[in-house]
C-alpha cells in the first residue's frame, strides 16, 4: 500500500493574472507546507488520521486561507470557527462549530471525537471543552486580519442582505489514505463573509463537508455550504462509490454536478483506501495540493495541473 494526501485551501472566483504575485505565491507556499506536514506522518507508516489533522493545523495558522487566523468576520465583526474530523476505520468523529478563543479548531474537533461521547460541540460549550482539555486559547482578535476587516466592510456597504457569494470560499481540508489502508477527512473553516444569526455551514456537518469511511472514500468538501448539506455532498460521494459501484472520479464529479444543479458551486476532494485520488470543482479556481511517495504537486487555477 501507498499513502496518499489530498488537500484544498478553498475554492472561488481565482484566476489567472487576478490574485497578486505575492498572493499567489504565498498560498502555493502555505499548501506546499500542509503537504510536507502531512507526509512527514504518511512516510515512515504514521495514520492517516493524524496527517489529515497536521496539514489542516498549517492551513489553520495560515492567514492565507479562511480557517483558524485569517478566517473571514461575521456580520459584527467577530471570527466564528467551525472543523471536523473523521476516522475511516470505525466512522468515529467530531465537531465543533462557531468556537471564538480555540486556536486549533480541527484538534477541537478530535479532542471531542477521542474523550467525549459526543460527536458535535457548538459555540461557548465548545470552546470551554477545549480549555477543559487544555487547547490553546487565543483572543478572538489574534484570528482577525486587516484583508478580511475590509472584506467585511465591502459586502457590508452593499446593504444588509448582501451575501458572499462571490468570494473565495477559504474553507481548508485534508483527506488521506496511510499505509495500511485506513482513509480520514478534516475540513475546517471561518464559514461566510457577514454571516449572522449563528450560521453554520456543511464543513463541521459530517455527511455534507466532511466524511470517511474504509469502505468508499475520505471526503472534503469547499462551496456554498447551504447546498452541500442539502445535497448531503461527502456521504453521497461515499455512498456511490459503496453502493453505486461508480468509481472515485466519476462519483465526485456526479456530485458536483448536482450541487450546481441546485444551485450551488465549490470543490470536492477524496481519496479510496486503495489510494485512487480525486479533485474538482465548479468554480474558476481551488487551492489544492496532492503528495504521495512520488513528490508533491500543488495548483491554484483551472486549468492547471497540479505541480
Amino acid at each position: 500500500m501507498s499513502w496518499k494526501l489530498v488537500i484544498h485551501g478553498g475554492s472561488g472566483a481565482m484566476r489567472p493574472g487576478k490574485l497578486p504575485p505575492e498572493q499567489d505565491e504565498a498560498g502555493r507556499a502555505g499548501l506546499a507546507a500542509a503537504l510536507e506536514a502531512g507526509e512527514r506522518i504518511l512516510a515512515p507508516g504514521g495514520s492517516a488520521l493524524d496527517a489529515v489533522e497536521a496539514a489542516a493545523r498549517v492551513l489553520e495558522e495560515d492567514p492565507c486561507f479562511n480557517a483558524g487566523r485569517g478566517s473571514v468576520l461575521a456580520h459584527d465583526g467577530h471570527v466564528e470557527l467551525d472543523a471536523a474530523i473523521m476516522d475511516g476505520r470505525d466512522r468515529r468523529c467530531g465537531a465543533v462549530a462557531g468556537m471564538r478563543s480555540t486556536r486549533a479548531p480541527i484538534s477541537a474537533a478530535r479532542a471531542v471525537m477521542e474523550l467525549s461521547q459526543h460527536v458535535l460541540m457548538s459555540y461557548e460549550g465548545a470552546d470551554d471543552y477545549a480549555r477543559e482539555v487544555g487547547l490553546e486559547q487565543v483572543a478572538n482578535r489574534w484570528f482577525q486580519t486587516p484583508e478580511r476587516r475590509r472584506q467585511l466592510d465591502e459586502l457590508l456597504a452593499k446593504g444588509s442582505d448582501a451575501f458572499d457569494t462571490d468570494i473565495k470560499y477559504g474553507t481548508i481540508g485534508a483527506v488521506a489514505v496511510d499505509a495500511k489502508g485506513h482513509v480520514a477527512a478534516a475540513t475546517s473553516t471561518g464559514g461566510l463573509t457577514a454571516k449572522r444569526w449563528g450560521r453554520i455551514g456543511d464543513s463541521p456537518l459530517i455527511g455534507a463537508g466532511t466524511y470517511a469511511d474504509d469502505r468508499a472514500a475520505a471526503v472534503s468538501a469547499t462551496g456554498l455550504g447551504e447546498i452541500f448539506i442539502r445535497a448531503a455532498a461527502a456521504h453521497e460521494l461515499c455512498a456511490r462509490v459503496r453502493l453505486g459501484g461508480a468509481g472515485l472520479q466519476a462519483a465526485l464529479d456526479a456530485v458536483l454536478a448536482d450541487i450546481k444543479q441546485l444551485g450551488g458551486n465549490g470543490g470536492l476532494i477524496a481519496v479510496s483506501p486503495s489510494g485512487e485520488t480525486a479533485l474538482g470543482f465548479t468554480t474558476p479556481g481551488m487551492y489544492r495540493g496532492i503528495a504521495s511517495a512520488d513528490g508533491r504537486k500543488v495548483a491554484i487555477y483551472d486549468p492547471e495541473s497540479e505541480r
